[in-house]
């Protein structure tokens, strides 16, 4: 999609130093940039941030709104996606550009009074987002083989520590790369259940606002689920992991003739990695308003029991299908909630980062994924409620991206910070729009707790 923002405005006088067009199909001069028929050879930070945004509590959220509104709120994917897209744009270029990470460059050119609150906060909410999709992987398991649903958790959860710490990078993305596939669980679902094709058009280009307070309450969540501030720190800091492991390439402020193929790889990976986030959660939102909203049931409140809700009306297919989804697509999720974490802190405390990083020349990055996702096991031994679990993370992601979007709309159009490769006009407009959207939904998120 072109509209949110394809180029980047680059210094007249650089440009009369480096004539290349900004979005050339062919790579420039000694590039590595894979050609259009390698395309999913591309795919990477980008594709990875995109469907680990389809964590299990995000599988929740969406279950809730198929379950509760059927069909009607198909258009929230279908209009939230250029946005989406944007802003991930964004943390892709300043991490590409500068060689460092959102935290890195916030610690940089701004106070670390700036920097150390919204760490913490990011912090704290992805610990619980942890707890939430920890307790509905086990869940879920235990849906299929029965069994208990902790062990499971935490034998899970131990397995994404030991992962992240013993494989290096590059093996480590490219397993990421693969479990994106269990997300198409949720398209396969689809075909083994009826569904109204005619309320499903209807519902994806058909805005049906209200001002019901259940509707703009789950309006409020489905923007909180689809745009969070780890998904920002994460794709940032895994171009610059990118850079880093590959020693042909440098940060664009230092090698601009690279510009022109790795702006073209971030454009498709990310396009194309938010586009597979909103196409899954539509598919998701519509199984359920075909089985469970159509039959009555408008109540669910885990993904687990909105897969349990599945079997007897939609048959053991759809049911394992969904349920193996919810395991696949949190074994990508955790990764991503504890190694955003580790990078915003590390890179705030100026700690060597990266998972490519042996663990003892990493130890305070690798300490901060291990602690935050074993203090999620213990909360899941408590007697943490998921729903309410799910409800602070959505008060604390809603406290920090407004601000977080700010700081990176200021950053990204600083010259001081990326040179000549500050944001085009596109991507400044639907940059600032989706930050006033993610200031719309933190307010009225407020309201409707208030009331």
């Amino acid at each position: 999609m072109r509209t949110a923002g394809c180029s980047l405005r680059s210094d007249p006088n650089a440009m009369s130093r480096h004539h290349f067009p900004l979005h050339s199909a062919k790579s420039a001069p000694g590039s590595n940039e894979p050609p259009p028929r390698r395309f999913l050879e591309s795919l990477g930070p980008g594709l990875i941030t995109g469907a680990s945004d389809d964590d299990p509590s995000g599988i929740a959220t969406y279950s809730q709104a198929g379950a509760q509104f059927g069909y009607t709120m198909l258009w929230t994917m279908v209009l939230i996606y250029p946005f989406m897209a944007a802003i991930q744009k964004i943390s892709a270029l300043i991490g590409r550009v500068t060689g460092r990470g959102i935290a890195g460059n916030m610690r940089k050119y701004y106070s670390k009074w700036v920097a150390y609150p919204v760490v913490i906060l990011l912090l704290i909410a992805n610990t619980i987002n942890l707890a939430a999709d920890i307790n509905a992987m086990g869940a879920a398991l235990q849906l299929v083989i029965g069994g208990p649903a902790q062990l499971y958790a935490a034998l899970l959860a131990l397995l994404s520590v030991f992962l992240q710490i013993r494989l290096s990078y590059v093996r480590y993305s490219s397993i990421l790369k693969w479990l994106t596939l269990s997300l198409f669980a949720y398209v396969a679902t689809v075909f083994a259940v009826r569904i109204d094709w005619g309320a499903t058009l209807r519902g994806s280009i058909i805005p049906n606002f209200t001002t019901d307070g259940k509707f703009l309450v789950m309006l409020i969540a489905l923007l909180g689920t689809t745009i969070s501030p780890y998904l920002f720190f994460w794709q940032s800091s895994a171009e610059v992991e990118e850079v880093q492991n590959n020693d042909e390439q440098k940060p664009l402020n230092q090698a601009p003739l690279q510009a022109p193929a790795q702006i073209q790889r971030i454009e498709w990976d990310t396009y194309a990695g938010m586009a597979v986030s909103n196409i899954i959660a539509f598919f998701i939102m519509v199984t359920v308003a075909a089985t469970l909203h159509a039959r009555g049931v408008t109540e669910i409140e885990t993904a687990a029991q909105a897969a349990e809700a599945l079997r007897p009306v939609a048959g053991r297919a759809a049911f394992l299908l969904f349920t193996l989804g919810i395991v696949g697509t949190g074994m990508l999720a955790l990764p991503v909630l504890a190694g955003s974490a580790a990078y915003a802190v590390g890179e705030t405390m100026r700690w060597p980062t990266g998972l490519e990083r042996k663990a003892k020349e990493a130890k305070g990055f690798y300490g901060v994924i291990a602690i935050a996702t074993l203090v999620a096991v213990v909360l899941n031994c408590t007697r943490l409620d998921p729903i309410k679990a799910l409800f602070w993370t959505a008060v604390l992601n809603g406290v920090i991206a407004v601000p977080l979007m700010v700081v990176m709309m200021f950053m990204a159009t600083n010259r001081k910070i990326m040179g000549r490769f500050t944001l085009s006009t596109g991507l400044r407009v639907f940059g600032w729009l989706a930050t006033a959207i993610m200031l719309a939904a933190s307010l009225g998120l407020f309201c409707s707790w208030g009331n």
